[in-house]
């Protein structure tokens, strides 16, 4: 409300977001119709331009970004050849007819999972163009409130990339759903252990995936060098594996340019080498395309051909790399680089190894290497080792992409993110993670030593992410989409059984490796579990400890305050009202600057938000004494300005604001004096960058003091611009950043349990890991700290 805090604007009529584009326009109102107007809606609508992934990018950069996904993307699933028939034939092929039925397994699986279910469906389920389990989770968060911190604010629907078509009232299915996720607080726990849970995952795929990709393409060297021993192998690994993490810091748009010629040169030796192997060899085998031959491969297998199944899994290991790199890219760039290139490719190499085995079945060990015609072996071998380390990148940079969403939205702890390309959105490099991921990498190598444990976690790590995202993506089918019933049926029930299938195979060697994902996923579960609850405690402390509105009215009015010249910042993660660390400050030193701003940094459920739409403010009373609220929004997307770029924009925005209160401050007292008469506003800039406002009232009797009015407009106008200037004064003069230190203790009458959360596990991540000063380069000679214990 104008002049008024934020939670005070439940009492007073507020404009819609129709409404206030109409003023924009110059539209006549009635404002005994409007009442109070908030000038903060107003700033919330003015884009009204909606951005869809991929509709802004051409066929030029379409097809540039889908040559970069070559490199980035693919490189996963692409080298799946290199292991998929030694780790699901362990103890051998029994007769040729296993042979066709592992290989119809595989075609099938990959037709209906990476091709069906992601390339055709899942990659339209994007958050304005961001995959993965946290874009899903976003996605989710906007039609229905599921997230656990109470800082929405209505002013966030109406942003352009927020606005989304609101389920139809008359389809009751979306809208149970909706109030089921809203009202229920385990529905709105069980879909954040989802989010986590395929998170971690996907982080830990990022773990495995250079492990068993290089592991894979070096043995093959035993096939020419016997003498070499295992622990050269595994050493030759490790430095290769260093070497790829240390590349990283170039960024994904240098890496995928490196990467995608050396893996389209792959793609070529594959699919070359698999079309000579089916014809010399056994053209035969493409009877697998008959599924029969799967039913007779069960009925004959068992519970063996059941096990059997934690190998086929592998051939589509990568999958959920394209979702989750999508950010990185666009859909079309993904689809192209999958259908022209993946996919006929790898299919040939599965067919031309099966060729091959049935010829020679006991070399299944080594199917790969061995199949290869003798003048491209080193040729093969050269690219096989690059291609190898080109697959872990899609893992790599996924994980960048899904941890630094996962920190936006509160569920990890603060790093430094580095956003690597100007011209593409959403690369990012992030140094800890980077680090942390590579020496986890070498201790599972040089644990394990053979692909075939390691393939034993990869599987599950794989599926389960897989099984969390059609579990998302079904609910996205009801509540957004709102799909035909039987759709919804019939996505869940043929993708969700055949993951669940998948799953219990590779479960079943737990024992053997399975249990590395796992413990992995426990591990960043922990972390981004107990980060999430302790700042969601935060957040609720500081609201049920916010300052009464009169606190600024009785600080205006003592003698014992001074003003000091500039501009304060002081952050608070409140969205409304004096933060619980304001009188704290003045406390310690009973002092304020000339203009202080309480700054919120808010992160909202959708990837991006634009520039124009950033800043809302509001005057707190009494106005002379210049205290205002700022809420600054951001998509997980968003990359933090440096301090020199946000002080001028929140400098420039306050501007505007102050403007527009005193263009609504003066309306509005004409509500008052009469309330029948419209008003036509018609903003528009003179040379001197000063809005005026010219107003037409009816000629009634009750109007003929209309020079009275023009004069109050002028000294209106003249006020408003007195304070922009001493704003701009105050600006030069310089800005200081105040921020609270805020310790967490649990209460003394808290459970054991919560004790160790928040007194041990949260302090230390928060002692190790970056502060807020560091994540936003606030300079420490414009920085006043001061400290508070918050007991939660």
């Amino acid at each position: 409300m104008r002049g008024t805090e934020m939670e005070a604007k439940e009492d007073a009529v507020e404009i819609t977001a129709e409404s206030a584009e109409q003023v924009l326009k110059g539209k006549k109102l009635s404002w005994a119709k409007l009442g109070h107007v908030d000038s903060l809606r107003l700033e919330a609508g003015r884009v009204s331009t909606t951005h869809q992934h991929g509709s802004q990018a051409g066929w030029k950069i379409t097809l540039h970004l889908a040559f970069q996904s070559i490199g980035v993307v693919y490189g996963d699933i692409g080298t799946s050849p290199l292991y998929v028939y030694a780790s699901t034939f362990t103890k051998g092929i029994k007769e040729t007819d296993d042979l066709l039925g592992v290989l119809s397994l595989i075609m099938y699986t990959m037709l209906l999972i990476p091709v069906l279910k992601y390339v055709f469906i899942v990659l339209w389920a994007n958050d304005n163009g961001d995959g993965g389990t946290f874009a899903l989770y976003s996605l989710i968060s906007r039609y229905a409130r599921v997230s656990m911190i109470p800082n929405q604010q209505a002013e966030d629907a109406m942003l352009s990339n927020y606005k989304l078509e609101t389920p139809s009232k008359q389809l009751k299915r979306a809208q149970w759903m909706k109030q089921k996720l809203e009202n229920s607080a385990l529905s709105k726990q069980f879909l954040f252990f989802l989010t986590i849970l395929g998170t971690s995952m996907v982080i830990g795929d990022g773990v495995l995936t250079p492990c068993i990709s290089v592991l894979s393409a070096v043995s093959g060297i035993k096939q020419k060098a016997t003498t070499l021993s295992t622990g050269a192998i595994d050493g030759i690994s490790v430095a290769i594996l260093i070497a790829l993490f240390a590349a990283q810091r170039f960024g994904t748009d240098k890496v995928g340019y490196s990467f995608a010629p050396i893996i389209s040169l792959w793609f070529g030796f594959i699919g070359i080498i698999g079309a000579y192997n089916l014809i010399k060899y056994d053209i035969g085998v493409l009877r697998a395309f008959n599924p029969k031959y799967i039913i007779d491969y069960f009925r004959r297998n068992g519970k063996q051909g059941w096990i059997s199944l934690g190998g086929v899994v592998l051939c589509i290991t990568g999958t959920e790399a394209m979702f989750a790199d999508l950010g990185h890219f666009n859909i079309r760039a993904i689809q192209i680089g999958f259908s022209t290139i993946l996919l006929p490719s790898v299919s040939l190499a599965y067919m031309g190894q099966a060729a091959y085995l049935t010829k020679y079945p006991g070399e299944v060990a080594d199917t790969f290497y061995k199949s290869i015609p003798g003048p491209l072996f080193w040729p093969t071998f050269l690219v096989a080792v690059a291609a190898s380390i080109i697959a872990s990148q899609a893992m790599i940079t996924g994980a960048f992409s899904i941890i630094s969403q996962s920190q936006s939205l509160g569920c990890f702890p603060r790093v430094k993110i580095l956003h690597t390309s100007a011209k593409y959105e959403g690369q990012v490099y992030i140094p800890e993670i980077n680090y942390l991921l590579m020496i986890a990498c070498v201790i599972v190598t040089l644990v394990f030593r053979t692909t075939e444990k390691i393939g034993n976690a990869y599987g599950i790590a794989v599926v389960s992410v897989m099984i969390i995202t059609t579990i998302m993506v079904s609910l996205i089918m009801v509540i957004i989409w709102k799909t035909n019933i039987l759709w919804i049926t019939l996505f869940f029930i043929v993708f969700g059984g055949i993951e669940l299938i998948y799953l219990t195979s590779v479960l079943y060697k737990f024992k053997e490796g399975g249990y590395l994902p796992l413990l992995f996923a426990a591990i960043l579960m922990v972390i981004m579990g107990v980060w999430h609850y302790v700042h969601v405690e935060r957040y609720n402390y500081e609201l049920k400890n916010k300052v009464s509105s009169s606190y600024i009215k009785d600080l205006a009015k003592s003698q014992h305050i001074k003003r000091l010249p500039g501009v304060g910042l002081l952050y608070s993660e409140l969205v409304q009202s004096i933060p619980p660390i304001f009188p704290h400050f003045i406390e310690k030193m009973p002092s304020i600057h000339s203009v202080l701003v309480i700054v919120s940094i808010k992160y909202l459920p959708i990837s991006k938000v634009e520039i124009q739409e950033r800043f809302l403010f509001r005057q707190l009373e009494p106005k002379h004494y210049r205290v205002f609220r700022c809420v600054v929004r951001y998509g997980y997307r968003d990359k933090l300005e440096e301090p020199k770029d946000f002080e001028r924009s929140l400098g420039e925005n306050l501007k505007v604001f102050i403007h527009q209160e005193s263009f609504f401050t003066e309306t509005a007292s004409h509500a008052n004096t009469s309330s029948d008469h419209t008003v036509e506003v018609k903003p528009r800039k003179s040379n001197s960058s000063t809005v005026h406002i010219e107003e037409a009232l009816p000629q009634t009797p009750e109007n003929q003091s209309r020079g009275s009015s023009d004069r109050i407009v002028t000294e209106q106008v003249q006020s408003a611009e007195d304070e922009m200037q001493f704003v701009q004064k105050e600006m030069e003069k310089g800005v200081v950043y105040l921020l609270g230190e805020t310790e967490v203790v649990a209460h003394h009458g808290s459970s054991f349990t919560k004790k160790v959360v928040v007194n041990h596990l949260y302090n230390f991540m928060r002692r190790n890991f970056r502060q807020g000063e560091k994540v936003m380069s606030i300079p420490h000679s414009r920085l006043l700290r001061v400290g508070m214990t918050y007991e939660i």
